[in-house]
């Protein structure tokens, strides 16, 4: 095989495996995830996004597994051009935590984004319209034992074995939108 050609089927092989959520929940219970600013597949309002103020919106949760400790979240844009994107890394969330109120960075500890910045980071796609997507784990463990500057990678390898449960919440943007 030449050298060009395997490069190719390698940046393929990687590039689909940064696309696809590394935490398998197919075994895991699964529970409700929403938001009082967007339906799951609608448009995410501007004022959460670049363009907006750039806050988190508010999260809620309900029916989830009792055994449930503590909760990570972490949400993407799997439709970036150089691949997912992570704009938010959110963990050790306490276990009575049943949502996350608009733009209060205050509950849980905040990883590190693909930006190499701590906290949210609203949609802000280069062009067209993206995919976000709110995925919410539950966990058998109080803890991950992470230090705050832990990114994606970490996060999902600590939490890997401990998902009792899984939540997802998808919304869309794109520049023009209203």
């Amino acid at each position: 095989m030449h050298l060009s050609k395997f490069i190719v089927l390698l940046a393929s092989a990687l590039l689909a495996a940064c696309q696809a959520p590394a935490v398998d929940t197919s075994q895991a219970a699964k529970f409700n995830l929403s938001s009082p600013a967007f339906q799951d597949s609608a448009l995410i309002p501007k004022v959460f996004t670049c363009q907006g103020n750039n806050h988190s919106p508010e999260l809620t949760w309900s029916d989830f597994p009792a055994a449930t400790k503590s909760y990570a979240l972490i949400m993407d844009d799997p439709d970036a051009p150089g691949g997912t994107f992570t704009h938010w890394v959110l963990f050790d969330i306490p276990a009575g935590t049943t949502g996350l109120a608009e733009g209060d960075p205050s509950i849980g500890i905040n990883g590190v984004n693909s930006a190499g910045r701590t906290g949210y980071m609203g949609p802000c796609p280069p062009s067209g319209i993206h995919r976000y997507y709110f995925r919410l784990y539950a966990l058998d463990v109080p803890s991950l034992n992470l230090k705050p500057d832990a990114g994606r990678t970490e996060v999902e390898a600590a939490l890997k074995s401990h998902v009792i449960g899984a939540a997802a919440l998808m919304g869309r943007y794109g520049q023009a939108t209203p």
